[in-house]
């Protein structure tokens, strides 16, 4: 097995600023959403998701697909917005195994009461604090790492 090519200062720098970075920003966004709204931010991304589709509806094999999320750890967190009335599971005509999610209008409501809070948060702790050029940067160099594991997963 062939020597590993291991990072250099710059290289472990970048590592572990996007590890730090994120595991902060992830538990800011975690607990504004929580307190402020009473959902997981996983949650809300469902909500925002939801509401971005044709009638409020979107498969549940395609809903994890754009969460990047398993199908179950999906149906869990649809499990509780389900109870708390946000969303409400449905079929799909003319296919008996195909299940969707679908936003109800509670759902809805709940998104549009938390997402003022949750955009200023975002804008304070990321949008604010970069240049346009390194915002630029982040989203090129993110989505080609996005593009190279989906790569590695077909």
């Amino acid at each position: 097995m062939p020597e590993p090519q291991w990072l250099d200062n710059e290289e472990m720098r970048t590592w572990t600023a996007l590890l730090s970075g994120w595991a902060l920003l992830e538990r800011e966004v975690e607990q504004q959403l929580k307190r402020d709204a009473g959902l997981s931010h996983t949650q809300y991304e469902v909500l925002v998701r939801l509401a971005d589709a044709p009638d409020g509806t979107i498969r549940m094999t395609e809903l994890a697909a754009s969460l990047i999320n398993s199908k179950s750890r999906l149906s869990y967190q649809i499990d509780q917005l389900e109870k708390a009335g946000l969303v409400r599971r449905g079929t799909v005509p003319g296919d008996s195994r195909g299940v969707t999610a679908e936003l109800t209008t509670k759902g809805r409501r709940a998104l549009e009461e938390a997402a003022p809070g949750h955009v200023t948060l975002v804008r304070d702790l990321l949008i604010d604090v970069l240049t346009p050029a390194q915002r630029t940067a982040i989203a090129d160099g993110l989505a080609e790492v996005a593009d190279r594991i989906r790569a590695r997963l077909l």
